[in-house]
């Protein structure tokens, strides 16, 4: 799962990058971005993390799996040190370490047991949620630079935030009949697109530092305490500091590894940009035979 999120980060942020800027709440950007090879690649990336973090929350706490979801981006700065030679500095090395140390504590503190369900109020305050969400997001496509980066990826963690909420009862469905039938699917789904829309015009604001920090921290937060209040998640008895710790080191690690990412990531997209017309310059100029 950590895996899967780690490439979706890369190859989504990639192709939002090399896509026109929208400056409106339009689905149409998923149309124009699924014309991207690299994006729909990351996007099967994201499905598959999503299916295995899907069948994890059906026994274990949201604090833990979205916690875990966020840690996708330690994945992705070791893909871009490998695959892209990005430079890998005494400083992420230790995020590196505090993000698998921060995971470590949260598997050992999450104590395994099926969801509540949500109920009529739930689903009335997931309802809620997505209408509040898609008029924020309907201003906040206005704004631009890093305050659109950071209020955009904002909403798209909460849509993804409300998105996990509605999987977790959804997880413990006795049958396919009931699976279908359950109308937290739907709201699932509906979130999850909503999420990917806001997620795609975070990225084309040209700071991925901001998108995917405030994304993942509002993601996980709001999911960590709806679990713990109203869906059964549990800690062990006397590791309630262990999660706390473990949750705070994990975002922080994220945060500070985004800081780091985000120069890197720019700078090989802007390259590959550069070399394309040179590419085809040389082409041309090449000498038929």
């Amino acid at each position: 799962m950590i895996v899967a999120y780690g490439f979706a980060n890369l190859l989504q942020s990639i192709a939002a990058a090399r896509t026109t800027v929208h400056h409106t709440f339009d689905p149409g950007l998923l149309l124009r971005l699924a014309g991207h090879r690299t994006y729909l690649v990351g996007l099967l990336c994201q499905i598959t993390g999503f299916v295995l973090a899907f069948l994890a929350r059906r026994d274990l706490p949201l604090f833990l799996v979205q916690a875990s979801v966020a840690a996708g981006l330690g994945v992705t700065a070791v893909i871009g040190v490998v695959v892209l030679k990005w430079r890998l500095p005494a400083a992420e090395v230790a995020l590196l370490v505090l993000l698998f140390g921060g995971i470590t504590a949260l598997v050992l503190a999450a104590e395994p047991a099926p969801s509540r369900q949500l109920g009529t109020a739930g689903l009335v305050g997931l309802v809620g949620a997505l209408g509040l969400i898609s008029v924020l997001g309907f201003f906040a496509a206005r704004l631009h630079g890093p305050p659109g980066s950071v209020v955009l990826g904002s909403l798209a963690g909460m849509a993804f935030s409300a998105a996990a909420v509605a999987a977790r009862p959804l997880a413990s469905a006795d049958s396919a009949e009931a699976f279908v039938r359950d109308p937290l699917l739907y709201l699932l789904i509906v979130h999850s697109v909503v999420g990917q829309l806001l997620l795609g015009l975070a990225m084309q604001r040209g700071s991925t530092t901001a998108a995917v920090a405030a994304m993942d921290a509002a993601g996980a937060v709001p999911a960590a305490i709806v679990g713990l209040l109203l869906l059964n998640d549990r800690i062990w008895p006397g590791r309630e500091w262990l999660a706390g710790i473990g949750f705070l080191a994990t975002l922080a690690a994220v945060v500070g590894l985004t800081r780091y990412a985000e120069p890197q990531h720019h700078h090989a997209v802007a390259r590959a940009a550069r070399e394309r017309p040179m590419i085809a310059a040389a082409a041309a100029a090449r000498p038929r035979q």
